[in-house]
Order: structure tokens, then C-alpha cells, then sequence
């Protein structure tokens, strides 16, 4: 089991309120290890990531029978620099203490309203707007370079962010360099999902820029593996942990995990 300071959430896509109660019931019943939730924003679904927060706080669904935690992830590019923050009004209705800022998908540029905000300036807005508000920033491995990377987290760190989110480690050998890359003292969540498909496969190379590992496999059996030695690595330094599962059932691929 993770120790004391080892949080593991799990990334549930918000497609309806239904989905997520679903979803949810399945960890509380299988999965006694996952203490939160994360929640992407999805702008092809209604329901926005802050909005689910509160329909995963109406669920007492944890073995000790008390909401999950839930962060939400919030797009830079959706925030209006000129009027106040869109979502901080259901953060504070909802109860949420912890948010995730990203860039946002540049696919969804063309279908809906941005701005020519980033992540750093939305990081600030926070530490200003909702003091109160543990912020997370992003951090990709493989689509900078690491130097390009690493001063593009020093920006979201000045701006106020208290740890990051790591796109997905296919690798645990790459992953334990960057985290002797990283400060010692921050707040670190690793990433790990599935690839189960060529065409996944494809997506990954050609739009994160990610080199798989020689031993690479497409099987659920290969990820869940995966899953336990970033887990274990995490344990290691005191870090913590998100699982995403992509074109498969939350239980398929974590049932026995841990």
C-alpha cells in the first residue's frame, strides 16, 4: 500500500454527472488506494471540470464514506485577462482547494473563444483572486527540451504554483532523471495512462513527441505494470501520483495495481 504522504488520484473525463458518479462508485468499491480525483476540462463536453467537482463532492463514495478531493484543471487560454476569473465563483461554491492550470489544446483554438493568456499569467490570477487556492502547474518532458522546459517552470513557480503535473511517463528511467532535475522541496505529480492502440501509439509520437521505451507494449498488463513502478517511484520521495486511464474502464486497467 502508499505511504503516508503518497497521494494517488485518478483522471476521470467529465462527460456527464452520471459518468462520473459511475466511475466513482467503481474506485470507492474496487480501488481503496485512490484518495482523489482529477478532472480535465473537456470543452466537447457540457459539463466543465469545476462544475464536476461539484457533482464529486455530492458523492460520499470513499471508504470512509467523505467526498473524494477533486481537482479540476483549468485552461489558460479560456480566461479573459480583462474580467475576473470565469470558474472562481463555483471553486468557492464547490469547496475546491487545489486546481490544475494548463496552456489548453491548441485543437480547440479554432472552435471556441480564446484568449492570448498563458499558463503563467493564469497561475498569478489565482495567487491573487483565490489566495486560498493550491495551484499546480504543468510540466511536459518531451515536447521542449529540458532546459526550455525547466525555465518555463521557473516562470510558473515565481508566478505562484506549489508543485506540478507531469504529462505521462512511459518510462520510470526517464522519470527518475527529471525528478533529480526538479527541486527537492516541490509538490510532484506523476503521470501514467494507457496506449493500447497503434494509433496511440501514433498520437503520442507525433503530437507529444514522446520516444517509447524498448520494452514497450500495447497491453493492459504492460500499463498496469507501468502504473505500479511510477507508484513505487513516488513512494521513494514523498510524491504523488495520477493515473489516466484513455479507451478503457477505470477498473480494467487498476484492478490489482496495488
Amino acid at each position: 500500500m502508499t505511504g503516508p504522504q503518497t497521494r494517488i488520484s485518478v483522471e476521470l473525463v467529465p462527460r456527464s454527472a452520471e459518468s462520473l458518479a459511475a466511475e466513482v462508485g467503481d474506485i470507492a468499491s474496487r480501488l481503496p488506494w485512490v484518495s482523489t480525483i482529477n478532472v480535465p476540462d473537456l470543452l466537447k463536453f457540457e459539463l466543465r471540470s469545476w462544475d464536476a467537482c461539484g457533482v464529486l463532492r455530492a458523492l460520499p463514495a470513499r471508504p470512509d464514506g467523505r467526498a473524494y478531493p477533486a481537482i479540476p484543471h483549468v485552461r489558460a487560454a479560456d480566461v479573459d485577462p480583462d474580467a475576473p476569473l470565469p470558474m472562481a465563483e463555483a471553486i468557492v461554491e464547490h469547496g475546491v482547494e487545489e486546481v490544475l492550470v494548463v496552456s489548453g489544446d491548441d485543437a480547440d483554438y479554432f472552435t471556441h473563444h480564446t484568449y492570448p493568456v498563458d499558463a503563467v499569467d493564469v497561475i498569478r490570477r489565482f495567487r491573487a483572486e483565490l489566495p486560498h487556492v493550491k495551484v499546480y502547474a504543468g510540466l511536459d518532458p518531451y515536447r521542449n527540451g529540458i532546459a526550455a522546459e525547466m525555465r518555463y517552470l521557473e516562470r510558473k513557480l515565481s508566478a505562484g504554483a506549489a508543485g506540478v503535473f507531469t504529462q505521462p511517463f512511459f518510462d520510470t528511467s526517464y522519470l527518475r532523471a527529471w525528478s533529480a532535475l526538479l527541486p527537492e522541496d516541490l509538490e510532484v505529480w506523476w503521470g501514467a495512462t494507457t496506449v493500447t492502440t497503434p494509433a496511440s501509439v501514433g498520437y503520442w509520437r507525433r503530437r507529444n513527441m514522446v520516444a517509447f521505451p524498448r520494452d514497450f507494449e500495447l497491453t493492459l498488463q504492460w500499463q498496469r505494470d507501468l502504473a505500479r513502478r511510477v507508484i513505487d517511484v513516488a513512494q521513494e520521495h514523498g510524491q504523488h501520483v495520477y493515473l489516466m486511464p484513455v479507451r478503457t474502464s477505470v477498473l480494467d486497467y487498476l484492478d490489482g495495481v496495488l
